[in-house]
C-alpha cells in the first residue's frame, strides 16, 4: 500500500481528527524534555511564547455581545507574537507584502535559491550567526558580481534565509527574489536582463563557492568559530583543512526558477517570507510519544506522512530558532535600506513609472480577519448578529518563566 496521502485524504485528516499544534506538544512534553536536554535560555522563552500564546498567561480582554437574544461573554486572549510562532506570523506577512508590493517593478522576477552543502550544517549549528552572515554576504557579493559583469550595473534583491527541509532537518539556503534588470552604476540607465535568463546557474554556483569558502578560511584563521563536542576535530588544523578539501570537490547548488511576472511575485513572497520551521497545520497525530507530520516530498510533489518521537520532533523545531536581534530577510542593492530611497524612484523612473512610491495600503485587523480568515470580528461569533462589546480587561502575568508555566497545575486556556 503507498504511504502518500492524496488531497481528499489530507482533507479527510483535516476534518475528521482532532486537531494539535506545536503548543500542545511543547505543554504535554516540554518540561519532560526540559529536564532531559540543556535547554538554551533562548529556547525556553520560545517554547514558553508559543505554550502561552492566545491563552489567560498573555492577558486580553472580556467580550460581550450586545443582542438581547444572545448576550454571550468571551475573552479573546493576547498573542504572543515571537517570531518561531506558528500563529503570530500572518498579520506580519500581510503588512510586509503591502509594503513590497508597492515597490514593485515592470520587470520580469527571478527567484534564485543559493544552498549550503551539508558538510557546513556542524559546523553552523555551532555558529549559527557566524555561518549565515557568512552565507548572506557570500550571496550577496556573487549576484552582485554578476550585475556588474553581465548587467553592467547594480542589482536590487531581497534575501530569505531558511534552514529547514520538508522534514525539518537542517538545509541552509537562501530564497533570493531578483529583479530582471540593474541600474546603471551612474544611475542614468536601466539595463534589461534577458526576459527568460538571468545568469548561469553553474557559473553562479561555482562563484559562489569559491566566495564562501574564501570566507569560511578567513573565519577560522581569525577564530571566530567555535569548535565544541561533536565537531572537536574539525577545529584542528588537519580537521579544517580537510573540510576544505571537501567542500571545494563537491558541486554547490544553485537554483534559478523561470521568471515571473511582478504580480505573481507576491505569491513568491508570501510563500516564504515569516514562515516556521512546521505549521500546526501539518501536524496529523500525536499519540505514544511520537509526533506524525505530513511533508512534501519533491520527487513526486506528494503529501507524506513521517512519524518521529517527540523529543526528536522537539529537537528538529528549535534546529531552527535563530540567534537574538538576527534579521532572516535583507535586503540588497538598490532595494538596500539605506540607498532605496535614492535609487528606487530612478529605477522607476527609468521604467517609465512615477518616481514617487505609491502609498501604503494600511489593513486594520478586522479587514484583515475578514480577508484572511473570512471572519468578521466585529461581530458576536455565537449569534453572528449582535456586535461586539469589549467589557473588560485582563492583565497578563509579568516575569513569567517556562517553569512557572509546567508548575500551573490543570491549567488549561
Amino acid at each position: 500500500m503507498s504511504n502518500f496521502l492524496t488531497s481528499s485524504q489530507v482533507s479527510s485528516i483535516d476534518s475528521n481528527i482532532e486537531k494539535y499544534e506545536i503548543a500542545d506538544i511543547f505543554k504535554e512534553y516540554g518540561e519532560r524534555y526540559l529536564e532531559t536536554h540543556n535547554m538554551p535560555y533562548s529556547h525556553q522563552e520560545i517554547m514558553k511564547d508559543i505554550i502561552t500564546c492566545r491563552t489567560e498567561f498573555l492577558g486580553g480582554h472580556k467580550h460581550k455581545c450586545d443582542n438581547d437574544s444572545c448576550e454571550k461573554e468571551w475573552y479573546a486572549w493576547n498573542s504572543c507574537g515571537n517570531r518561531h510562532c506558528p500563529k503570530c506570523q500572518a498579520m506580519k506577512k500581510e503588512e510586509w507584502l503591502q509594503k513590497r508590493k508597492r515597490e514593485l517593478l515592470p520587470v520580469p522576477y527571478f527567484h534564485s535559491i543559493f544552498t549550503l552543502p551539508h558538510e557546513i550544517n556542524p559546523i553552523a549549528m555551532y555558529n549559527k550567526e557566524v555561518i549565515y552572515k557568512m552565507l548572506f554576504d557570500s550571496t550577496a557579493e556573487t549576484l552582485q558580481l554578476f550585475g556588474k559583469n553581465e548587467l553592467d550595473g547594480k542589482l536590487g534583491f531581497i534575501s530569505i534565509l531558511h534552514t529547514w527541509d520538508q522534514k525539518m532537518l537542517y538545509h541552509l539556503h537562501l530564497h533570493c527574489i531578483i529583479p530582471g534588470g540593474a541600474l546603471s552604476f551612474k544611475g542614468d540607465k536601466w539595463n534589461n536582463s534577458k526576459p527568460d535568463y538571468l545568469f548561469d546557474v553553474i557559473e553562479l554556483s561555482k562563484v559562489f563557492q569559491k566566495i564562501f569558502v574564501k570566507k569560511l578560511e578567513k573565519s577560522y584563521k581569525k577564530n571566530e568559530l567555535y569548535f565544541k563536542g561533536e565537531i572537536l576535530k574539525l577545529g584542528t588544523q588537519k580537521g579544517f583543512e580537510e573540510l576544505i578539501k571537501t567542500l571545494l570537490s563537491k558541486d554547490w547548488v544553485v537554483y534559478c526558477k523561470k521568471p515571473v511576472s511582478a504580480e505573481v511575485v507576491l505569491d513568491y513572497l508570501g510563500r516564504y517570507v515569516y514562515r516556521v520551521a512546521i505549521s500546526n497545520n501539518r501536524i496529523v497525530k500525536v499519540d505514544n510519544d511520537k509526533v506524525t507530520f505530513l511533508y512534501r516530498d519533491h520527487s513526486d510533489g506528494d503529501l507524506k506522512p513521517i512519524t518521529v518521537d517527540v523529543d526528536e520532533f522537539i529537537r528538529r523545531f528549535f534546529l531552527h530558532a535563530l540567534p537574538g536581534n538576527f534579521y532572516r530577510i535583507r535586503y540588497y542593492g538598490f532595494l538596500s535600506t539605506k540607498m532605496k530611497n535614492i535609487y528606487l524612484p530612478k529605477c522607476r523612473e527609468l521604467l517609465g513609472l512615477s518616481p514617487k512610491l505609491p502609498p501604503i495600503e494600511k489593513i486594520s485587523v478586522k479587514q484583515f480577519m475578514l480577508d484572511y480568515a473570512e471572519i468578521d470580528i466585529s461581530k458576536c461569533p455565537y449569534c453572528k448578529k449582535g456586535n461586539v462589546k469589549t467589557i473588560g480587561e485582563i492583565e497578563k502575568i509579568n516575569n513569567l518563566t517556562l517553569n512557572d508555566v509546567f508548575n500551573f497545575a490543570n491549567w488549561d486556556p
